[in-house]
């Protein structure tokens, strides 16, 4: 499977004009200058012209709910497994999956055959173990293990704090499972980040500033998600982001001018990440706790909000790629993601450099969306 992508504007993140890029199986062989002669000498080159266009990395989304989410509101609450389809019609080529609320009807071997059925349709996949509660369900014994052992696994999360749905549990037992996470993945050469569910309580990030102060813990090892729920939730996540752990906006119609709060106001620009929350439920509760609507998470979102980011907002390209790219593949230690250049993966998105429309995605060199049009479907879609 040979693939030349020609002619486009290639942004590594970092802008370098036009180029061309050479994938070869699933990796980026060679970028530059290309010899197309390689059609003379009998080899099947397909060649996809990306005049016009920008040429980026493929979206990596840290944090999907692959089997669903939800079930706020009783058993016909609880929200369907994604479909491919909707995975790289959003330009996402890599995702991380997780649990929810619900640890109980839902399971992590079923996140885990999710996440291997997924690869076998042709996308990366990666899991956190756990969920919001604490302690929290694993594969094997413990958190430890499952993420030295169980190849999907790069963490654990999504562990909930700061929400009445959380397992209200205390600084010290958060910190003993972070600590776990960190040494599953210094013995198996992974992340071991543990991804943290931040609601809208009054503590905010309170016990995560208390773990970075008074236990011995990595700042690199905390990675919180939904910090736009409010300013003062902001302020403590660009706080937090700036003593080095890494913080992330799940995608809504106000990511933008949230992205813009955090640059103006000092936020580390490295440490910053979008994800969708994608098919996870959007509940909706009043002042006493009681459900009054839900709602379904969409990965689309996540793409029109990097849209949003650039064209409404007005940043530049080469600062927002990053942060649906690179920023999250070092969050993750995700090695051969996040990057175009030579023997990363080949995870390729192009788009209309008009509108940033979506024209092509590729994962690991297989074309899945083409001319806009979703090409390779789920098995059962």
């Amino acid at each position: 499977m040979i693939k030349l992508i020609k002619n486009g504007e290639v942004y590594a993140p970092e802008y370098l004009g036009k180029q061309s890029l050479l994938i070869i199986d699933n990796k980026i062989a060679k970028m530059g200058e290309i010899n197309e002669s390689i059609h003379t000498i009998g080899i099947d080159v397909e060649v996809i012209d990306a005049e016009g266009c920008i040429v980026m990395p493929g979206i990596i989304d840290p944090h999907v709910h692959l089997i669903g989410g939800g079930g706020e509101g009783g058993f016909a609450t609880r929200t369907p497994e994604i479909l491919l389809s909707d995975i790289v019609r959003s330009g996402i080529t890599t995702v991380v999956g997780c649990l929810g609320t619900d640890g109980t009807t839902r399971h992590m071997t079923s996140l885990l055959a999710k996440a291997r059925g997924l690869e076998e349709e042709g996308i990366s996949t990666y899991i956190y173990t756990g969920n919001y509660h604490v302690p929290t369900p694993t594969i094997t014994c413990c958190v430890k293990d499952d993420i030295i052992i169980v190849d999907k696994v790069i963490g654990a999360g999504e562990i909930a704090i700061s929400d009445s749905r959380s397992a209200q549990p205390s600084v010290h037992e958060i910190a003993k499972l972070v600590a776990e996470a960190r040494i599953g993945g210094l013995l198996s050469g992974k992340a071991g980040v543990t991804h943290f569910h931040i609601g809208p309580g009054k503590q905010r990030l309170q016990f995560l500033h208390q773990i970075m102060e008074d236990y011995e813990i990595p700042a690199s090892k905390i990675y919180c998600t939904h910090i736009t729920r409010s300013k003062e939730l902001m302020d403590d996540a660009i706080t937090l982001a700036n003593k080095g752990a890494f913080v992330d906006m799940t995608a809504d119609h106000e990511t933008g001018e949230w992205f813009a709060y955090y640059k103006k106001n000092g936020g580390d620009m490295q440490q910053l990440t979008f994800s969708s929350d994608g098919n996870g439920s959007l509940p909706v509760f009043d002042e006493n706790g009681k459900l009054m609507g839900i709602g379904v998470a969409s990965t689309f979102t996540l793409y029109e909000q990097f849209v949003a980011t650039v064209r409404e907002q007005g940043f530049p390209l080469e600062e927002v790629i990053p942060i649906v790219t690179s920023n999250t593949a070092t969050a993750l230690h995700l090695k051969h993601k996040g990057r175009l250049e030579q023997g990363k993966d080949g995870d390729v998105l192009v788009l209309s450099k008009e509108d940033l429309t979506i024209k092509h995605v590729l994962a690991k060199g297989k074309q899945m969306v083409k001319n806009g049009e979703v090409i390779v479907k789920g098995t059962f879609e």
